[in-house]
């Protein structure tokens, strides 16, 4: 019988410097090509774009992350008026507009249960009459990586060993530790938050940063969050460990079953707004996805309520074939240099494209509610189409087509050069400066005791060195106290 490391591919070696899948070296696999560090994502990155496009096509037919998860339908309400930040119909004063939103958890696979400890998804597609307007976030604030070069292998290292096929702390403690701007994202995930009690007790976040364009053509920058109007409750991990075994889907029973006896569940919107020259020195980068704004900075602005109050009536058809992309967005929306973001406006839909067809915006629950008039062309499933209409751009035929030129109303300046690098740091960055204050601050004495116990139950599974030490260090960064106390209770000291 050969060894295991005779059965590896001879062309595989792990002491080479990674490359692409042609074999050309990488010049990182930690950050994309942008012009200068805070700048737009280049098309060209060919090492970014073949990386995602690759990790797109991971999984079929289930997303690759989120993969378990459901949702329901129902209606957005303005309550207030942010007309004087933007011209989006759909925000303007006193406006409903119908809508879909999905939950999920991250890592898990289709069948896992819904209580694992794990970030929730959180997806809305608002179907406006400018088109489909679509924002993707979590239940947290933040993200545990900035660059999108990251993201692939980060999902990795939370889903399953290569050679054993199941879930490895130790794989994902080694990414973590070593990847510091992870640290906010983790101490939430290891505190209350990564345990909800319900979708319907969670709130939802934008976690990006994206831009208001108001009707004068003033820019705005904005982060979005849902506030639960059941309120916030979490589960222990007791609780989590035995509905594990006992109902694996108690959160997707949970949603369905309280809108079926009426009890409609909502959530309040409300915005940060950074006007748009104040985010060049504000003391952390705007548009970090590990950081958030200062409430005292950006204080919450509402804009109106989602009420979810209609059961899906095949989830097939309206829940696992629905697709979320920030990529959605209508006139007085728009995106920002937020990087993770940026490579999600071209990663979301082409995972779609690959997941349920190149035509999936003309499944019904993908489709808008307006006419279209696009220059697409057959393709996998076509169900819609033009005719005999020119299909093509331009013509002499009479179908309309767009020609603007110029600046446009929801972009942004970049200069520099082309670079793979970190964001331009500003005043107060630092990868674990928010964890602390999350961790010291925010939770209380008794939620510090449950993070130190999760983490500690976490790294008796299987962690082992030197990713132990490393995780050690990792927390001791984030608040020595706790990373002392976790030291401790792992060592029986």
């Amino acid at each position: 019988m050969p060894t295991p490391e005779e059965q590896v591919d001879a062309w595989f070696d792990p002491k080479k410097p990674s490359t692409t899948e042609e074999g050309a070296e990488r010049q990182s696999d930690a950050h994309s090509l942008s012009v200068g560090p805070d700048g737009p994502l280049l098309l060209h990155d060919v090492a970014l774009v073949e990386k995602l496009a690759r990790f797109d096509r991971e999984r079929v037919p289930e997303r690759s992350p989120h993969a378990k998860g459901s949702g329901a339908f129902g209606e957005f309400v303005v309550t207030q008026d942010v007309s004087q930040y933007t011209k989006a119909a759909f925000l303007q004063p006193g406006t409903t507009t119908p809508m879909l939103a999905r939950f999920s958890t991250v890592a898990g696979e289709l069948g896992s249960p819904d209580s694992w400890r794990d970030v929730r998804g959180f997806s809305l597609k608002f179907y406006t009459e400018d088109g489909n307007f679509d924002m993707v976030g979590n239940n947290t604030p933040v993200f545990f990586v900035r660059d999108p070069m990251k993201f692939p292998d980060f999902i990795h290292s939370q889903k399953r060993l290569p050679d054993s096929g199941l879930r490895s702390p130790n794989m994902q403690w080694d990414f973590w530790s070593l990847s510091p701007e992870s640290a906010h994202q983790v101490a939430y995930l290891m505190g209350p938050r990564g345990l909800p009690k319900t979708w319907r007790n969670m709130n939802g976040y934008s976690s990006h940063t994206y831009m208001w364009v108001n009707e004068a053509g003033e820019r705005f920058w904005v982060q979005y969050h849902f506030h639960t109007d059941q309120g916030v409750e979490n589960m222990s991990n007791e609780e989590a460990a035995k509905l594990a075994g006992e109902d694996a889907d108690i959160h997707r029973r949970d949603l369905f079953e309280s809108i079926e006896r009426g009890d409609f569940p909502s959530w309040t919107l409300s915005v940060q707004i950074m006007p748009y020259a104040e985010a060049k020195d504000y003391r952390f980068n705007p548009f970090d996805l590990t950081k958030i704004w200062s409430k005292k900075d950006y204080p919450l602005h509402e804009v109106g309520r989602f009420t979810l109050n209609q059961n899906p009536i095949n989830h097939f058809a309206q829940i696992e074939q629905a697709a979320f992309s920030p990529s959605n967005s209508v006139p007085g929306t728009g995106v920002s240099p937020d990087k993770m973001l940026l490579s999600r406006v071209f990663s979301y839909p082409d995972a779609q494209r690959n997941r349920i067809g190149t035509n999936f915006n003309q499944l019904p629950v993908n489709a808008p509610v307006v006419k279209t008039n696009n220059y697409d062309k057959e393709g996998h499933m076509q169900y819609h189409h033009t005719g005999a209409a020119p299909v093509y751009a331009p013509n002499s035929y009479g179908r309309a087509y767009q020609d603007t030129q110029g600046v446009v109303d929801n972009g942004w300046e970049a200069d520099g050069e082309l670079v793979r690098s970190a964001y331009t740091l500003h005043r107060d960055d630092d990868d674990f400066g928010q964890a602390h204050t999350l961790v010291r601050e925010v939770y209380t004495e008794q939620e510090r005791a449950d993070l130190v116990d999760t983490v500690v139950d976490m790294l008796r599974a299987d962690v082992e060195e030197p990713v132990l030490s490393n995780v050690f260090a990792y927390w001791k960064n984030i608040d020595d106290e706790v990373g002392q106390a976790i030291e401790a209770k792992y060592r029986g000291q």
